[in-house]
């Protein structure tokens, strides 16, 4: 009779959470400053929650550490899917309801951007950590931080309800979208512009039952995206998914499909979601696989080609993506003022005005900061041409399989394939 209800049981807790965070989110509202007015009426008393103090932050890494830590046991030797989901709804409840989103790995990719690139900024020791360590693991045993301690991840790991196939066409273009992603955040976060990771960030306005309206009906379509094709989020969008995708390609060990040898029974095929079993060849026909190595040199050339060539179109677009940046908008809108009769209006515009800074000196940091754009810019172009050029190489040449395995980088270790596995361990 558990077993029949186990499953259940954490859907039920999550939206346990949800309730639970509402009545916070509404006892919350009194923290707003009282109206000034005189008057015989007597206020209540009042309990206000206190600011978090910094030992939380140590306690929150420490939380981090242990979870990575029972996931990886969870996934490289327990081999149980049923503790990967309980450890997700853990991590739901603790950094994304309890932590509300925030200290977040993914986003800690623009600390340590802004961090590089600008002396004045001081990053928080947790910020780091949060970045490196989930890194750390990914290294040493796969994407067990994708797998059950990204509240991200965890929350929609929850609505996967059915299994639709992505035509693989589809999956490598969108699949290419995270690492354009992850380029401009950099980009925008190194600059001193925006960050984007955050300020886009789908899942923080339901953790935090507050953000715009737009964000939150964005989050809402995610999940119910997420119902039918598994992990949208993650598997289109995450910049910090990228990371783990290189990192876990070079892993001392990984999920296995199988506890022992596979016998190609071929039942995990249809099992992962998200495409990422490597089908073997053992059937195949060896010149159907095996491609042929005069196009080794080849290959090498078309990359670098590819990388020069995403370099100089970043270059030329680093005026355009510079318009992110706040003093290049009021630059631009005082501009067109002068020149067009263009009234600006904006908060920025008439903050400037009851400024001491000349238009001379916002013009000057204008092009100070379309230069550092285009210092920047190329090198991203780089990234996403090396990118785009390795995994078209990575689909032409590989070395035929002899068995079912997981695509070390793009496998999220959420181990539904598990179950689906005869061989049973030794």
């Amino acid at each position: 009779m558990f077993k029949k209800y186990n499953r259940i049981i954490p859907y039920l807790l999550t939206g346990l959470m949800f309730i639970w965070h509402s009545v916070l989110y509404a006892q919350q509202q009194m923290r707003y400053p009282r109206p000034e007015f005189e008057t015989d009426y007597t206020y209540p008393t009042y309990q206000y929650i206190s600011q978090r103090s910094p030992v939380w932050e140590y306690i929150d890494v420490a939380v981090l550490i242990a979870a990575l830590s029972l996931t990886s046991w969870l996934v490289l030797k327990k081999r149980s899917r049923q503790g990967i989901v309980w450890v997700s709804l853990f991590s739901l409840a603790y950094f994304g309801f309890f932590r509300q989103g925030c200290i977040c790995a993914v986003g800690s990719v623009q600390n340590v951007s802004l961090a590089l690139f600008n002396s004045d900024y001081s990053m928080p020791l947790t910020a780091l950590l949060f970045f490196l360590i989930p890194l750390g693991f990914a290294l040493f045993s796969g994407r067990v931080f994708c797998a059950g301690v990204c509240p991200l991840g965890a929350i929609q790991e929850l609505t996967g309800f059915r299994q639709v196939k992505v035509n693989p066409k589809i999956e490598a273009v969108l699949g290419s979208v995270p690492f354009v992603y992850l380029g401009l955040a950099v980009l925008f976060s190194a600059t001193g512009s925006q960050f984007i990771i955050c300020r886009y960030d789908p899942f923080v306005g339901i953790f935090r039952l507050g953000a715009p309206y737009i964000m939150v009906i964005f989050g809402v379509l995610l999940l119910v995206t997420g119902i039918f094709v598994n992990r949208p989020y993650c598997r289109y969008l995450c910049p910090y998914g990228v990371l783990q995708n290189i990192f876990s390609r070079f892993s001392y060990r990984h999920l296995s499909i199988t506890p022992a040898e596979c016998i190609n029974c071929r039942r995990c095929e249809p099992s992962c979601p998200y495409g990422a079993i490597n089908v073997s060849d053992k059937d195949a026909v060896d010149e159907a696989v095996v491609k042929p190595s005069a196009g080794r040199f080849l290959y090498p050339a078309i990359i670098a080609v590819i990388a020069a060539s995403f370099a100089l179109i970043a270059y030329n677009a680093a005026p355009l993506l510079a318009g992110v940046n706040k003093d290049v908008m009021l630059a631009k809108e005082i501009r067109l003022e002068k020149e067009k009769g263009i009234k600006a209006v904006s908060e920025a515009a008439v903050a400037f005005r009851e400024s001491s800074t000349s238009e001379e000196e916002l013009f000057a940091e204008e092009i100070n900061v379309i230069k550092r754009f285009r210092a920047g810019a190329p090198w991203v172009g780089i990234f996403l041409g090396l990118s785009l050029g390795l995994g078209f190489y990575r689909r032409m040449t590989r070395l035929p399989r002899t068995e079912y395995e997981p695509d070390r980088g793009r496998c999220v270790s959420c181990g539904k394939c598990f179950r689906y596995c005869p061989v049973k361990p030794n």
